[in-house]
C-alpha cells in the first residue's frame, strides 16, 4: 500500500463559499517579493551618467559673441541655425548637452537669453556653440 492510496482517486474538492482562483492569481503567490520598494529605481539613477559643464576659455567667449553679433543682425533674414547648449541636471551633479536646430526670433542680452521661433528658450550662459550655413564664410 503506498502513503495515498486512500484519497487517490476522490475527486477535487470545490468549495461552495469560495469562488475558485484563476491561474494567474494563483501563480502571483508565488512570484518573488520586492522587499525593498524603490531599489532598483535608486541603483539606475546612480549609475546614470552626468557630463560635468565646459567652461569656454577667453578665446571661445570671444567667438561666440561674434558669433551672437553676427545672427542677432541677420534675424530678420530668419537664418537656421544650430545651438549647443547646458542642460543642469535636476537631480544630480552635472547635466548634458544638448543641440536644437531651427530658427531664432529674438536674441535679448539684457535677459541673457535666445529664443527660438517654437518658443523654446536658452539661457546665453548655457551656450557652448552656434553653428549654421551664416557663419560658413566667418
Amino acid at each position: 500500500m503506498t502513503p495515498y492510496d486512500d484519497i487517490i482517486n476522490h475527486p477535487h474538492h470545490v468549495s461552495r463559499n469560495h469562488p475558485q482562483m484563476s491561474m494567474h492569481d494563483r501563480a502571483a503567490q508565488f512570484s518573488p517579493f520586492a522587499a525593498l520598494v524603490g531599489y532598483e529605481d535608486a541603483v539606475g539613477e546612480t549609475a546614470r551618467l552626468t557630463e560635468q559643464r565646459r567652461e569656454l576659455d577667453e578665446q571661445e567667449l570671444t567667438e561666440l559673441n561674434r558669433r551672437l553679433v553676427l545672427l542677432e543682425s541677420k534675424l530678420p533674414e530668419h537664418p537656421e541655425v544650430s545651438i549647443t547648449y547646458f542642460v543642469p541636471d535636476e537631480k544630480k551633479c552635472g547635466g548634458a548637452y544638448m543641440t536644437v536646430v531651427g530658427m531664432v526670433s529674438k536674441i535679448s542680452p539684457m535677459e541673457g537669453i535666445i529664443v527660438m521661433r517654437n518658443g523654446m528658450t536658452i539661457k546665453v550662459a548655457d551656450v557652448l556653440n552656434v553653428n549654421g550655413k551664416l557663419f560658413a564664410d566667418f
